[in-house]
Formats: C-alpha cells, sequence, structure tokens
C-alpha cells in the first residue's frame, strides 16, 4: 500500500461517507421532518451538516479499517494458523451480533420495538452479500474477514451512537454511512494491493 494508494482510499472513502450520509439524511428528514438540525425548512443547512458529518463519519471509518488490518496482521503473527484466527473472527462476529441486538432491546423503549431485531438482521444480511462479492473477487478465505469487519467492527463505530438520546434515526444515519464506507473499502483492497503486486512483477520483469 503506497502513500498514493492510501490517500485515494482516504479522500474516496470521506467522500463516499458524505454522499450515502446526505442521501440517508434527506430520505429521513423527508419521512420525519423533526429530523434534521432546525427542521425540514432549513433542509439545505442540513444537507450541508449531513455532508460534513459523513466525511467525518468517512475518515472514521478508514481509521477502523486500519485499525483492523493492524489487528489482522498481529492475530496472524500470534496464531500462526490462519484457520484459528478465522474462526476466533466468527464466534467474534456472532457475538457481536447478538450484543448490538441486545443493547438496542434495552433501549427500545426510544428506538421502538422492532429496531432490536431489525437492524441486526440488515445489517448482517448486508455484511453477508458484502462478504458473497468479496469472495467472487478473491477467494473463500476472504468470507469472514469480511464478515468480522462488516459486523463487528462496524459495530464498534457505531457505538457512540448507541448510547445518545438521538433514538432510532441518531444510529441509522450513523449506522448507513459507516456500512458503505466499510464495504467500499474491503472491495478495494484487493484491487490496489493487486495492482500493486503487478507493477512490481513489471518492474522486475523490465530489470531482468
Amino acid at each position: 500500500m503506497t502513500l498514493r494508494k492510501w490517500f485515494f482510499l482516504f479522500w474516496s472513502c470521506m467522500a463516499i461517507g458524505g454522499a450515502v450520509a446526505v442521501v440517508a439524511g434527506l430520505i429521513m428528514q423527508w419521512t420525519d421532518p423533526s429530523f434534521g438540525f432546525l427542521g425540514i425548512e432549513a433542509s439545505g443547512f442540513n444537507a450541508g451538516m449531513m455532508l460534513l458529518s459523513g466525511v467525518m463519519i468517512g475518515a472514521f471509518s478508514q481509521m477502523g479499517f486500519f485499525a483492523y488490518l493492524t489487528l489482522n496482521y498481529i492475530a496472524l503473527s500470534i496464531f500462526r494458523k490462519g484457520y484459528l484466527w478465522n474462526t476466533l473472527q466468527a464466534y467474534t462476529t456472532v457475538f457481536m451480533l447478538f450484543l448490538f441486538g441486545y443493547i438496542l432491546y434495552e433501549q427500545r423503549a426510544q428506538l421502538g420495538n422492532v429496531m432490536f431485531w431489525l437492524l441486526p438482521v440488515l445489517l448482517f444480511a448486508g455484511a453477508w452479500a458484502v462478504g458473497v462479492i468479496k469472495v467472487k473477487k478473491t477467494n473463500r478465505l476472504a468470507f469472514i474477514p469480511t464478515l468480522f469487519l462488516m459486523v463487528a467492527v462496524t459495530v464498534l463505530e457505531a457505538w457512540p451512537s448507541l448510547n445518545t438520546e438521538g433514538g432510532a434515526s441518531a444510529v441509522i444515519f450513523m449506522m448507513v454511512p459507516l456500512f458503505a464506507c466499510n464495504a467500499y473499502q474491503i472491495l478495494m483492497l484487493h484491487r490496489l494491493v493487486k495492482t500493486e503486486e503487478t507493477e512490481t512483477t513489471q518492474s522486475a520483469d523490465s530489470v531482468s
């Protein structure tokens, strides 16, 4: 991962976070006029604030993504066997999914009586879809790490929204851009690494 490719991933991830946050926020404001900073009559101001929030969420998502890459590197050096680390990631993914549902259930008075099971189900379904796409583009060994990133890391990154009084709107507004940014990064990673390996091979061939 060169500095140029990291910079591309950085700004493109923030751009995706900003765009998704604006779209999700405006849809939520259209369905719920109380959502926003000054009500629906200040939609232009709200869109600007949503964009800024989405850009920050994108940067936060990338911090979590690179933290996971660092954790993955350290874990592989500790466990030595890749299947052991994958097994631990699978168990952690299931645990985080149930923990997410439990936290939402404890706050059902603010979030409603369906969010505690609907959000985890949607999160897992989306993570599964991203995992299938990742496997098709790389190999089957990428499925569990992708699920771990899309479920466990996304829940951890969205943790601040779970402890606020913003209700379901705050949770959804933060999780949707986070999920989109994490999906973008995991699906772009192999392309950036593959490009780097190809360039290295071509350079070696030209020298020889």
